[in-house]
């Protein structure tokens, strides 16, 4: 490598103004949930297609929410993919229910439809899937699946904010959408998550589930309409999002140049499977790779650290869900969803933000192909 900078895994862009904006949200008399949080739920409708949208504390949490808000609970079911973030599966587990898991394409990392359809059972309520960057599934195909059998969706779209679907941007057609805000994404605000509803009624329930489950009674008392947890996000971190927001459109052009440049630079080696080109109107928020690391004398993690020495962080992006504890624990196990799982064994995520030149992305591809071939 020609610089002595260290490449880091995730840095989110936090501009002056945005750091300002959050002293004088500190100096004001409210820093809790208060107007910045209505400013950016409006702002964030309006790229939802004027969706009703409300902001929480995390995806995870707009997840936990999205269940209750369908009524899914003990003895209920959820089809989610094995490859995904644990959020899906652990919240479907806290809610009662129980996650079915079924594979998901190698390269787009789409949730094999054909394996959703024979999944369902009468105590199928919905299906979550994850919405992986560059390339997403057949929504429409989703969408029809859904309406065949009656069944609510919950996309997990935490890292494809900004992807359109025939032009349409994900979360401003369909049923429930969840992202999220957390440093490692599109943007941020700083932790936080948005939920996108279908109504106003959807929308007002969302309200009293992510505060307790209070609602206000005529005479200004309250009442607890259902058991609920607390997942309402601050001025502080809302006055962030709008900075970020007014900024989002810069952000996906330069992940854009860098996953363009990660395609042009990456080194042709046998067995390495790269994601998908990017289908028109994608977003990029990682650049995950599938590595036979034995084939070249490494192990994952021989890899990983070879790549730090060389001043490059990376992440793994995911394991399995089913081949985890909590999935073993509903009869999953090793070698039931080998595309998961080949996934899950061999991807490592290289950096991908906006804090990246193309000249770092040609020089972690020179790093990755050095540490691969050169003997």
């Amino acid at each position: 490598m020609t610089s002595s900078a260290y490449r880091k895994f995730a840095q989110p862009q936090l501009s002056e103004a945005s750091i300002q904006a959050v002293v004088d949200v500190l100096r004001s008399n409210w820093i809790t949930t208060g107007p910045r949080v209505g400013e950016l739920e409006q702002a964030l409708s309006a790229t939802f297609g004027h969706r009703p949208t409300r902001l929480l504390t995390s995806a995870t949490g707009a997840m936990e929410v999205a269940l209750a808000l369908c009524n899914i609970g003990e003895g209920d079911e959820v089809i989610t993919s094995a490859q995904t973030f644990f959020s899906a599966m652990n919240m479907i587990v806290k809610c009662g229910a129980k996650p079915v898991f079924v594979d998901c394409d190698l390269i787009t990392r789409a949730i094999d439809l054909a394996q959703v359809e024979a999944a369902i059972t009468p105590k199928t309520k919905a299906i979550m899937p994850t919405h992986f960057p560059g390339a997403l599934g057949d929504m429409d195909a989703l969408y029809a699946l859904a309406k065949k059998y009656k069944l609510r969706v919950i996309e997990d779209a935490a890292l494809v904010q900004g992807s359109k679907w025939k032009g349409k941007p994900v979360g401003s057609f369909g049923d429930i959408a969840i992202f999220s805000f957390h440093p490692n994404k599109n943007m941020t605000t700083i932790e936080g998550g948005a939920i996108v509803v279908n109504d106003e009624t959807e929308a007002q329930r969302v309200d009293v589930l992510r505060f307790h489950g209070i609602t206000k009674l005529p005479d200004q008392t309250r009442d607890v309409v259902e058991a609920s947890g607390k997942f309402n996000m601050s001025d502080v971190s809302a006055v962030i999002g709008l900075h970020q927001l007014t900024q989002f459109d810069d952000f996906m052009a330069q992940r854009q140049v860098l996953a363009d440049r990660y395609f042009a630079s990456f080194p042709q080696i046998p067995g390495v499977v790269l994601p998908p080109q990017g289908q028109p109107d994608q977003t990029w928020n990682m650049f995950c790779v599938l590595i036979p690391y034995e084939n070249f004398g490494h192990t994952r993690s021989s890899f990983r650290a070879a790549l730090h020495d060389a001043g490059i962080g990376t992440g793994v992006s995911y394991e399995a869900c089913h081949t985890t504890t909590v999935g073993k624990s509903f009869g999953y196990g090793d070698g039931m969803f080998p595309n998961a799982e080949r996934i899950a064994r061999e991807t490592v995520t290289l950096p991908l933000h906006v804090g990246l030149t193309v000249g770092d992305v040609d020089e972690i591809c020179a790093a990755v192909k050095k540490i691969l071939m050169e003997k």
